[in-house]
């Protein structure tokens, strides 16, 4: 099975039980009367009732989708549309008709730079995949005949610094693939190279604002500005380091023969995709950094040109088969070697839009359905009240780490989500610390990342989630000593107001 459709299996998410039982508490407490500034609040009315109902009924289907082969967006896109409708009517009913319409724009106008900046991502890893880069790695890693202890460390520092350019999904398989070829039947190599991979690519993911979803959400908002993020590097290379130096102990430096799988499938122009990519990326920071406008112009800027050289990639390929028909077999365009001209014969028929076709649309579709939702339920007022339960209650730091924890078992898209929307008061430090807590959470259960779901389904039936279980002691000690060492160095960020280093107003 190829990565791309290991992608598209395995990629599940979880029921936000934090959020919907927070939701679901504020039916029962009496007296409590909060909303989102400018909302009302109905979360006693039996609009807010029926909102959640529907909900958890969503959220209900998307669990079962496996069994019911349902896909994840339909049941919260159909209830986004309700819970709107829902909003709309009872503010209506208030005498109020411009604010459920001025709040859904804004969950639109959000989940539209988000859509936009993924897919020219996504359209750019497809390429790159297209193109052989990945699997050029892979072929390159199996066959040098490094030891099961080198594989090991070489698959988690890859997957580290991978993962903060590429999703975490994309790098968990490629280096997952690596470990599955190099360990063979060594079942045991394999579970902790696969928990070694997956921590890394989550830990990996939490210092860049391209390493995850909720890391991206957090820089579009403009909570933390982009060079902000590598404040997080130490504590994230110290969630990944402390749980795989306690789990290298267990694996051997026995010495596997390499494996052969002919040369790197590399195809014309792989290198260029890749520095585009880079060059993409550049753009998209100096948008928000330098221009003050928003990333995704950058990226949609990035992806126009990546169109262009596939048109270049296209005319080349066409000029390659002409000459074929010609009977030009042994030279390529303009005098290139044979071997060149044959990687770019396929070329002729490349077509950007199939990798653009290619990007994970239900993922895409199921994020519109999440923002809507959870947008209209903030505008019934729920979100200010779980932001008193969460923030007020508990405090910053406990919210903050139960945030990390809840993620291990909840979706982190729509708890992170979430909170931007509460956008409760606190340090800097605090939003640096849910942002970090955010993306390493799932790592303490396989269940809990997209990278650990799609991970299982590749070695289905030896990394399985209770192998992943026996070693979730040393990924929370790692957890914790990441939020220890946030705390040790980055101090003087928990003196600084919410926005005052990253200019968010």
């Amino acid at each position: 099975m190829s990565h791309k459709e290991n992608r598209k299996t395995h990629r599940k998410p979880r029921a936000t039980w934090a959020m919907l039982s927070l939701a679901l508490l504020s039916l029962l407490i009496p007296g409590i009367s909060l909303a989102s500034e400018g909302h009302m609040d109905f979360t006693g009315h039996w609009a807010g009732y029926l909102s959640v109902a529907l909900f958890v009924l969503a959220y209900a289907l998307v669990i079962g989708e496996e069994a019911l082969h349902l896909r994840k967006s339909k049941p919260v896109i159909i209830a986004a549309g309700v819970i709107w409708a829902l909003v709309a009517i009872v503010y209506m009913q208030a005498g109020d008709t411009t604010t459920a319409e001025e709040a859904v724009r804004h969950n639109i106008l959000e989940f539209g730079e988000l859509f936009l900046f993924l897919l020219a991502a996504m359209t750019y890893i497809n390429t790159m995949e297209e193109r052989g880069v990945f699997d050029s790695l892979r072929i390159w890693l199996v066959s040098r005949g490094f030891s099961l202890r080198t594989i090991y460390w070489l698959t988690g520092l890859l997957a580290f610094f991978i993962s903060p350019v590429a999703d975490n999904l994309t790098t968990a398989l490629l280096m997952a693939t690596v470990a599955m070829a190099v360990g063979g039947n060594n079942t045991r190599f394999v579970v902790v190279a696969s928990i070694n991979i997956v921590v890394a690519a989550n830990a990996g993911g939490a210092f860049s604002p391209f390493g995850d979803i909720t890391t991206l959400m957090v820089w579009q908002k403009g909570v933390i500005a982009f060079h902000e993020f590598f404040d997080l590097f130490i504590p994230s290379v110290i969630n990944w380091l402390v749980p795989a130096v306690i789990m290298s102990f267990v694996v051997s430096g026995e010495k596997p023969d390499p494996i052969s799988e002919g040369e790197p499938p590399l195809k014309h122009g792989a290198m260029v995709v890749v520095g585009l990519f880079i060059l993409t990326i550049v753009m998209a920071v100096s948008s928000h950094n330098f221009l003050h406008i928003p990333p995704v112009l950058g990226m949609m800027t990035g992806l126009g040109l990546l169109k262009f050289y596939g048109y270049y990639l296209k005319r080349r390929g066409s000029t390659i088969e002409d000459r074929k028909h010609l009977g030009e077999q042994g030279m390529g365009v303009e005098g290139e070697p044979a071997t060149d001209a044959a990687h770019g014969r396929g070329d002729a028929h490349f077509n950007i839009f199939q990798s653009m076709e290619r990007a994970e649309w239900d993922t895409l579709m199921f994020f519109y359905g999440i923002i809507l939702c959870v947008g209209g339920l903030g505008t019934l007022g729920y979100l200010s009240l779980v932001s008193e339960l969460m923030y007020t209650d508990l405090g910053a730091t406990n919210a903050n780490i139960l945030v990390g924890i809840l993620s291990a078992i909840v979706d982190n898209i729509p708890v992170m989500f979430a909170v931007l929307s509460m956008y409760p008061e606190m340090s800097h430090g605090q939003w640096m610390l849910v942002t970090m807590t955010a993306g390493v959470g799932g790592s303490l259960l396989s269940i809990g990342s997209a990278a650990g779901v799609a991970v299982m389904g590749q070695a289905r039936g030896v990394y399985t989630f209770f192998a992943h279980l026996k070693w979730t002691w040393a990924i929370a000690l790692g957890y914790a000593a990441s939020i220890w060492v946030h705390f040790l160095i980055n101090e003087e960020l928990f003196r600084i107001a919410a926005g005052a280093a990253s200019g968010h107003g």
